[in-house]
């Protein structure tokens, strides 16, 4: 199969012994677990592949609770969720992964960045009446353990081994031998995953991607070869689906998010909780979100007694929880989301209703936003009824596509076909007398329309902020090869609020309300720290890149003819310190120009004595 065959032509340094063992498995994934029920024990650990992977005692047991529902569920079948732990003190990645070095980081989003803090787990979990044994029901999940956040992408790898590995336990070993064989993830590159006898076929975005640019397509010669499985997202989730029952607070979970709010969202199942928190926490991206999220929290988890402590108040952190516990535990939380079952629909779900926390105290709360929260910002009331018009319209534009089929099936194969017509009005209004087509209406659509809404309601945030940052940069005409390159201007919050008279969000949204209150109250938060502290380091590496380039243009060898040795000997030391910088930190320089600034200083080492020479060409 060619797509195997590509995989295993890039393997060719691991075979020759050039990379450590598992570096290309480590490189996707901490390792693989099968978490069983133990009639005894509990939760236990059964497996762990690769075997020679260390995890720690505390690791182990959060992982072996997460893996399982919390709470009691009757639900035969087959499920998928997503959890997210602390990484125990102490220990490090299986592989050579440091944020300045890694060349994932480098490249890729800062939402989709790898974590070094915390791993994530993405589950396979079944549940099926077994009379062999002793409690009556076979219980088990397969665990892809990563740092990583391609939730998309483990989710379908699960798909394809968990199955094949409840009939077929032998499989798993295979299955990370195969995976040691991928090539490395790398932001911008198409990549082809063979697993099982499937081809993954998925795109890592890269940070310079255009936002909200096209999904995977297939070459026209890939296209002749056995059909992979194209992933049109690694990391994305539905919106539409999984805020169905809250698109009239929208606007406010987006601010939520924005300042850090701690939010619980308390759901029937781990697979709803986990999508819901994912959902949450990328709807303010391209900003990351840099408070703590718990895709799915049990009462086992090692920081439940650090969230649940009523002696201070709640931490900046957004849980995911299944145990009708927490209704009691979480009542003095500020926001609490009370979710009942998803489900895609004809019509636009009941939108859950404001409630007061005061009626959280009883067991049976009903589904409801639990919050005294009062937005910043106006609500668009045109929301909702731009995603019902764009969903009707869908309707009308699939079912034209069907009839056209129907058609040609009919003047191939001499049979007949009918279907309704739909008339369209001007609004955008679809009346469809079967309501077989309306239930094929695809959310990706309206899950489109959601997200460009809330990415361009970030944006019209965000960029006041970036433009404002851009005039606290040096000139550039202020940077001597001579002299150290002067610091970046500290940023100020009376003098940005100044700015946003002229140079507002008001230049790209037409939302009005207190933009103002809304900025003093996001200075206060986790995120507004988090983004201030990537983006100033962004830009001392700028400073630092065009200083290196005013260095490569000047003239070394004339400044150092009438200096001291001892002044020039300084000088060729703070010049390969910034050489080793610039290719540690990848500064965008051209290649040609560190070669220049190579070669200048090897000019100047020769125009020293031989015993400085030697000394220098020994350091």
């Amino acid at each position: 199969m060619d797509p195997l065959c590509r995989a295993d032509s890039r393997r060719g340094p691991s075979e020759e012994g050039s990379e450590p063992p598992w570096a290309r498995f480590s490189a996707w994934l901490e390792c693989v677990c099968v978490v069983t029920f133990d009639l005894e024990l509990g939760q236990a650990l059964e497996a762990v592949y690769p075997q020679d992977v260390k995890l720690t005692e505390k690791e182990k047991s959060s992982i072996c609770y997460l893996s399982f529902p919390d709470s009691y569920s009757g639900a035969l079948g087959d499920t998928q969720f997503s959890f997210r732990l602390r990484q125990s003190v102490g220990r490090g990645p299986r592989g050579v992964w440091f944020e300045d070095s890694d060349a994932y980081n480098r490249d890729a989003p800062v939402t989709m960045q790898k974590d070094q803090s915390h791993l994530y787990g993405y589950v396979y979990f079944r549940q099926v009446k077994d009379d062999t044994v002793k409690r009556g029901y076979f219980q088990k999940s397969v665990v892809l353990v990563s740092r990583l956040p391609l939730v998309r992408l483990f989710q379908s790898v699960l798909q394809v081994i968990a199955p094949e590995y409840f009939k077929l336990e032998p499989c798993l070993e295979e299955v990370c031998h195969e995976i040691d064989k991928w090539p490395t993830p790398t932001p911008g590159h198409t990549l082809l995953l063979p697993c099982m006898g499937e081809v993954i076929k998925v795109r890592i975005p890269s940070k310079d991607d255009k936002l909200g640019g096209s999904p995977v397509q297939l070459n026209p010669e890939e296209s002749l070869r056995p059909a992979p499985l194209v992933l049109p997202s690694c990391h994305e989730q539905d919106f539409f689906q999984c805020f169905q029952s809250m698109l009239v607070h929208v606007q406010m979970l987006w601010e939520l998010m924005l300042l850090g709010e701690p939010v619980v969202v308390m759901a029937p199942s781990p697979a709803v909780c986990s999508e819901t928190v994912l959902a949450l926490v990328s709807s303010v991206a391209p900003l990351k979100y840099c408070c703590d999220f718990r895709p799915y929290f049990t009462i086992h988890d090692s920081e439940f007694k650090e969230y649940t402590t009523r002696t201070q108040a709640p931490p900046s952190v957004i849980l995911g929880v299944t145990n009708p516990f927490f209704l009691k535990t979480f009542q003095c939380w500020p926001h609490v989301i009370r979710l009942g079952e998803l489900k895609m629909s004809v019509d636009l779900p009941k939108q859950l209703k404001m409630k007061k926390l005061a009626k959280l105290k009883t067991l049976d709360a009903k589904p409801g936003v639990y919050t005294a929260y009062k937005t910043f910002l106006h609500k668009d009331k045109a929301l909702v009824r731009r995603l019902l018009k764009v969903g009707a319209r869908t309707v009308c534009h699939r079912l034209q596509l069907s009839l056209l089929e129907c058609h040609q099936s009919t003047s191939a194969h001499q049979t007949t076909c009918f279907a309704p017509s739909v008339p369209c009005s001007s609004h955008g209004s679809a009346v469809c007398s079967s309501q077989g087509i309306q239930r094929k209406r695809p959310s990706e659509v309206q899950s489109a329309i959601l997200r460009r809404y809330l990415l361009e309601l970030t944006q019209s945030f965000i960029i006041p902020l970036e433009r404002y940052l851009v005039s606290l940069m040096p000139l550039q005409r202020s940077i001597s090869p001579w002299k150290t390159p002067p610091p970046i201007s500290p940023f100020n919050q009376e003098e940005f609020i100044a700015t946003l008279e002229h140079a507002g969000p008001q230049l790209t949204s037409v939302l009005k309300g207190d933009w103002l209150g809304l900025y003093r109250r996001f200075f206060r938060s986790v995120n507004f720290d988090g983004w201030y502290r990537l983006r100033h380091r962004e830009m001392t590496q700028k400073v630092e890149s065009l200083h290196l380039q005013v260095i490569c243009d000047a003239d070394l060898l004339s400044w150092t003819r009438d200096k001291s040795e001892v002044e020039i000997v300084d000088l060729i030391l703070k010049l390969r310190e910034k050489l080793i910088q610039a290719r540690r930190h990848q500064l965008g320089m051209r290649a040609e120009l560190l070669e220049k600034l190579e070669l200048s200083i090897q000019s100047i080492i020769s125009s020293l004595p031989q015993d400085l020479q030697a000394l220098l060409h020994r350091d």
